[in-house]
């Protein structure tokens, strides 16, 4: 398919796990994909694997508003448009509340939250312009609660409440907002954890499909919801989970 022809698409964090699968699958379906992160190194490696195009390697820390809004003037000059902004870059803190440090707090909400503000802050003039949208990565931590995560669940949390926001806000304007919510999936950030089957089979038991995502199971839903074939749905917390939001909490039956 070719749903992405002649677009611009902004992902950031795109220099491992989900962002990264998810530049592979715009670069594939024809999009000029502008690949931001931290680390140049890493968005040079997602660039060797992308389908031939017009990409951008855009050094960015998402959580400084400067360095965002530069971004945002950077994309434009040279491509003139933009049409899809995926708010993907983000950081895991764990541990009760009585545990963590007030500098975890902060850190966690300039990348996770204030990224996705400054993203749709600056970005959003051109998107008003192309009819575009936007996508955050939130969490199914964003829709309940998680054992030793509170930092976590609270910026997903105010990711999926913004989200509806604004879709509401933006719709009448043409723009389409909506978030991904991924489960247990297999990233840079959880890869140790596939060597320890007694800990997976506990979050197998939580999930009717029986096996974490991939971050290409999580792309592929990113570029759908982005796409024409989405075209009538705004406000939306996509779970893409394996089926975790569908339980109660009740253990699985024998």
């Amino acid at each position: 398919m070719s749903r992405f022809t002649q677009k611009v698409v902004v992902v950031t964090g795109a220099g491992s796990g989900i962002g990264e699968a998810a530049a592979k699958r715009f670069a594939e379906e024809g999009a000029s994909v502008v690949l931001v992160g931290r680390t140049r190194e890493k968005l040079e490696k997602t660039l060797a694997g992308l389908a031939a195009g017009d990409h951008l390697v855009a050094a960015c820390d998402v959580s400084d508003a400067d360095q965002v809004k530069q971004l945002s003037e950077t994309v434009q000059d040279k491509y003139g448009r933009v049409d899809v902004l995926v708010n993907n870059a983000g950081v895991i803190v764990q541990g009760r509340i009585h545990e963590v440090e007030l500098d975890d707090w902060k850190t966690l909400m300039k990348t996770d939250l204030d990224g996705v503000f400054h993203g749709v802050h600056y970005f959003m003039p051109a998107l008003l312009r192309s009819k575009g949208n936007v996508v955050n990565i939130s969490s199914v931590s964003g829709l309940g609660g998680d054992w030793g995560m509170s930092i976590y669940n609270a910026a997903k949390g105010a990711i999926t409440n913004f989200t509806r926001a604004l879709a509401m806000d933006y719709g009448a304007d043409g723009v389409r907002v909506n978030a991904i919510c991924p489960g247990f999936t297999f990233t840079d950030l959880t890869e140790d954890m596939k060597d320890n089957p007694e800990l997976l089979e506990r979050f197998y038991d939580r999930i009717p499909l029986r096996r974490a995502g991939e971050a290409d199971d999580i792309a592929r839903a990113i570029v759908f919801i982005a796409s024409e074939d989405a075209a009538y749905i705004t406000g939306v917390n996509l779970p893409v989970d394996g089926g975790i939001t569908a339980s109660n909490g009740q253990p699985k039956q024998a």
